[in-house]
């Protein structure tokens, strides 16, 4: 368990043991998706949501992980260039992420972004992925993936992508 200024926390996959209902962030899609939504995925395998509990495992936030495959020309060019000419690349889905509305503006957003960057860096080891891409869902999600370094897609602004040679070099510099 990871321990913050004012509180311990742990981030792990989403179990029946958590109360979902509780789970508020203020953005209905978000919240209706853990409500009514994640566990069917978790069994049908579509996605890997994960979150992150209180002490008392209370849901703080949560964010999902899945497959994916990206054409290699929605990616910028300084991007595409370093990797070989196949029409699609293996990539990770960082589908949803969201924060208690209680718990927002505590950088805990930043906390569990990077809990999903390193747990998709470690599986490349078994599974590839040339990077994450996540579809942000107005202009402050827009804004947060933009400042942690993600960069939009050819054709469609607010699909971001953030590659893993670069995350593997920030958590070598940490």
């Amino acid at each position: 368990m990871k321990t913050g200024p004012s509180f311990s926390y742990r981030v792990e996959p989403l179990g029946s043991s958590h109360d979902r209902t509780a789970f508020h962030s203020g953005v209905p899609e978000l919240d209706r998706y853990l409500h009514q939504q994640a566990s069917q995925d978790v069994r049908r395998k579509v996605a890997a949501p994960f979150v992150m509990v209180d002490g008392d495992g209370g849901i703080l936030g949560y964010y999902t992980l899945s497959a994916y495959a990206i054409q290699l020309a929605e990616l910028p060019e300084s991007i595409a260039r370093q990797l070989p000419r196949y029409p699609l690349l293996p990539a990770t889905v960082l589908g949803r992420l969201a924060i208690a509305s209680s718990w927002q503006g505590r950088h805990l957003g930043r906390l569990l972004l990077m809990d999903a960057l390193h747990r998709s860096r470690r599986a490349t080891s078994e599974v590839a992925s040339v990077g994450i891409v996540v579809e942000a869902l107005g202009k402050t999600a827009r804004s947060f993936y933009l400042h942690h370094e993600f960069v939009p897609l050819q054709d469609h602004q607010d699909k971001l992508f953030l590659a893993m040679a670069a995350i593997e070099k920030a958590f070598q510099a940490s």
